[in-house]
Order: C-alpha cells, then structure tokens, then sequence
C-alpha cells in the first residue's frame, strides 16, 4: 500500500513540497519516488490517467511529474485537465523525441518536458529549478500578507487567475498561450519592478533554457498586440533601453 492509500482522498497539510509522480512503468515509478523522497519531498503516485486526475485534484501536489503514454488517459489529456484547475508546474515525460509531441505538451501547459531515458541527477535538478520558480511566483503575495492560497491577482482593469490560468483585461477575456500567461503573471507580481532578458529567462523559462533572449522579446510582443490598444505604445509592459522590462499598473 503506498502513502495515497494509506491516507485516503482527503487532503491534508504537507510540512513539505509534494510531487505527484505518474508514470505506467512501475520500476520508474518505485525509483522516481524514491530518491524524491530521499530529497525530502513527500511523493504520491499514480499508474494511470484517471489516478493521476483524482490525485492532482484531491491531493493538489507542488509539482507533478507526467508520463505522455499512459492506458486510459493520456499524459496530455492529464495535463489539460490539471491545468483547468490548478497551476501546478508540470514535467513530462516521454520515450518519443520528435520536436511535435514537445511542442503539444508545452503549449497544453507543461512547464518542462524530458525524453526518456533520463539522467535522474538532471531530474531532480529540474525538479528543485520548477519548484523554486514557483516559490518565487508565489512570494509577492506572501510578502503583502495576502497567504499562499491567493490564487487572484487584480492590478487595475487586469485580472489574472493562477488557478483557471485565465486572464481578462477592462472585463474582456484575453487568450494567452502558457508562456505568455507565465511571462505576464510574473511581470505583474513584481509591479514596478525592472528585469533583464536573462533574468526573465531564468524565472520564467527556467535554467535548462537554451535558447535566445530574443525569446523574450517576441512574448513580450504577443502579450502588448493582446493587451494593449495601441501595441506601437504600450502602456502594461515597458521597455527599460539597455536592461530589459518592467510592468507598469493599469492606471
């Protein structure tokens, strides 16, 4: 019997962060779980897709760990259906390497992506980098005394909500792919306050990558052509000449 059975549906405290581990292969699993355990994160895991909902959902881990090819609901059936409740960082993982399955699973709102097989020492690296981002999401909030269970941050006419990942601007909704959506949660939990591309790629893409920062200027393009009347003058995201970006409130 493992900890998820011993502990029934009902959601209870963790002292520390929790992952939820999906994967069919059960060897993978028993390994995954535990050198996690080993790094002091409380484990659950889950054979199935239909597991792993309930889980997330019951349970709602700090990071979940998800295998594309699982019987009954596939990894990214899984993550579509975490994502329209929580904003959990996701890493997935699968045996296919072709670019098309990577870019599937990222713009269904994974935040990471690894092929198997895996250099375990790369994924718990990963595993810390994902967590860590999201404490940094998470502290403005907690440094306002606003607690960790504000999930609605409201600047002005904008409305982002973390746990539906729906965003609306002057009481319209506004359609945002997953980066975008990270990108613009980011900048307007740090009202005001100046980053560089690389940092940008750092908190936000994360430290694994390996692209350009030009990256950051096409997103930061996306989101003024969606929020912003006259894109040619942005008024929510400014550029700093020389260093990189800043979020300016609404009014």
């Amino acid at each position: 019997m493992n900890r998820n059975e011993q502990q029934g549906s009902a959601p209870s405290p963790h002292p520390s962060p929790t992952v939820l581990v999906v994967d069919d292969e059960k060897t993978l699993r028993d390994v995954l779980e535990y050198n996690l355990s080993r790094e002091g994160y409380g484990v659950f895991t889950a054979a199935d897709g239909a597991e792993a909902i309930r889980l997330a959902y019951a349970e709602r881990p700090d990071l979940v760990i998800l295998d594309v090819m699982l019987p009954g609901a596939s990894g990214l059936d899984v993550c579509r259906a975490i994502r329209r409740e929580m904003t959990v960082p996701i890493l997935m993982l699968s045996a296919r390497e072709a670019e098309i399955d990577k870019v599937v699973g990222l713009e269904l709102g994974a935040d990471d992506y690894m092929t198997k097989p895996f250099s375990l020492r790369e994924l718990l690296a990963r595993v810390r980098a994902m967590l860590r981002r999201s404490e940094m999401l998470r502290a403005p909030a907690a440094a306002a005394g606003m607690g960790a269970e504000v999930t609605t941050l409201v600047v002005g006419d904008l409305r982002i909500d973390e746990v539906t990942r729906s965003v609306s601007y002057a009481g319209q909704p506004v359609e945002l792919k997953p980066r975008e959506f990270d990108l613009l949660a980011f900048l307007a939990a740090h009202p005001g306050q100046v980053f560089s591309r690389d940092v940008l790629l750092d908190r936000v893409w994360g430290y694994d990558y390996v692209g350009s920062s030009r990256t950051v200027d096409v997103h930061v393009s996306w989101l003024r052509s969606k929020l912003d009347c006259d894109p040619s003058r942005p008024a929510l995201i400014e550029t700093v000449h020389g260093v990189g970006y800043r979020f300016r409130p609404p009014g």
